[in-house]
């Protein structure tokens, strides 16, 4: 299939082969079509919004679609670098992606701000919270919960496999057992053996770690066959298909989130209250719907970082070259505490996740809707 470009220069005027020397070139990697377009559609959605410019230098956006593809994202990484010349890569929205990027990336020494969890490195950022931090703030409410045993069911790559390495040492820690530990693939439609299986061993509750669209397979299998305990579900289920898809099979899923989507919802001193907020006006201008997606929240929040990080970078470089590549790097490692609207976050030279354990927000899905848990 041939590379699809689904956006050039969206906020910019002319080709990008003829883009001035001192344009600041952003490479949009998104999954518009595929599995992961539920993720990627809204995220494209927050990158329309970006400035024209940002301390007087003009910016050009060029998007790409990877088709949910990693070798389609390998691809779209390969033309940013060698034909677009891009300062920075913004992307994937999806785990297998983003890590088909990140090597690219980094031989080109082009920063990569993903838009997925994934794996970090010297020039990869990670902007969804961690597997750890987000795990943290889960196990406090399994724990709170009197849950004793559960059972686990994933993808079967880095997202699900990130998530089972945080629980356990915590689940270890807290004398929960690990009854059942099942995966599937994205592109699987349907979960009915393993699902058999997790109803078979019974577990207090169930630990579902999927994103989008597919979110809810494995916990519409697990009700229709007769499992009635706690479901719970990861930071990449915290969206409007949660519910969309699942219907009542979703009712009283208690889900991990960071607090972009639930902006008028945090409490009046909660630091990101403000960014969320505002990140909460622009989707509504830019989609005309007022049901948040997180994941729009990574664009905003990518915004957010490049608007703070280029103006340090332009006091060393111009953008368009090797120096100015790495004087990104360097102010992404050095610009301090950032509020986002996904929460806090601090990067460093030695910590490309980030966030604290402060950020997690426990929610639950009730009529439909998700409410915040105190």
């Amino acid at each position: 299939m041939k590379l699809k470009q689904t956006l050039v220069a969206m906020v910019t005027m002319g080709a990008m082969s003829t883009a001035a020397w001192a344009d600041i070139t952003i490479g949009v990697n998104l999954s518009l079509t595929g599995g992961g377009a539920a993720l990627g559609l809204p995220m494209q959605s927050m990158i329309k919004t970006f400035p024209s410019s940002i301390a007087g230098e003009k910016v050009n956006v060029i998007v790409l679609d990877d088709a949910s593809d990693p070798g389609k994202a390998a691809q779209n990484a390969r033309r940013f670098v060698n034909q677009d010349k891009v300062d920075v890569i913004f992307g994937g929205n999806l785990t297998p992606t983003t890590m088909a990027i990140g090597p690219i990336a980094t031989e080109a020494k082009t920063v990569q701000i993903s838009g997925a969890p994934g794996k970090d490195g010297e020039f990869v950022f990670i902007l969804p919270q961690g597997f750890s931090v987000m795990a943290h703030a889960m196990m406090q409410h399994i724990k709170a919960k009197g849950v004793k045993t559960l059972g686990f069911i994933g993808y079967s790559d880095g997202y699900g496999e990130g998530w089972l390495k945080a629980m356990e040492p915590m689940l270890k820690e807290a004398n929960i057992k690990l009854v059942g530990v099942e995966r599937f693939a994205r592109t699987d439609t349907s979960v009915t053996p393993q699902a058999l299986k997790l109803v078979a061993a019974n577990p207090d509750a169930v630990l579902v770690v999927a994103s989008g669209s597919i979110a809810p397979m494995p916990e519409i299998a697990l009700r229709d066959r007769g499992y009635k305990g706690l479901t719970y579900q990861t930071h990449g289920a915290a969206s409007p298909d949660l519910m969309r898809i699942g219907g009542k099979a979703v009712e009283g899923t208690f889900v991990v989130s960071g607090p972009a989507i639930f902006a008028d919802k945090l409490p009046a001193g909660h630091p990101s209250r403000p960014v969320s907020m505002d990140f909460a006006k622009k989707f509504k201008e830019a989609t005309g719907s007022d049901k948040l997606s997180p994941f729009a929240g990574h664009s905003y929040d990518f915004m957010v970082v490049m608007e703070k990080a280029v103006p340090i970078a332009l006091k060393k470089a111009k953008p368009g070259t090797e120096a100015f590549r790495l004087a990104l790097l360097d102010a992404l490692n050095t610009m301090g505490r950032t509020v986002i609207s996904h929460g806090v976050m601090n990067w460093s030279a030695s910590d490309h996740w980030g966030y604290t354990n402060e950020t997690g927000v426990m929610v639950v899905v009730k009529n439909g809707a998700f409410e915040v848990l105190n």
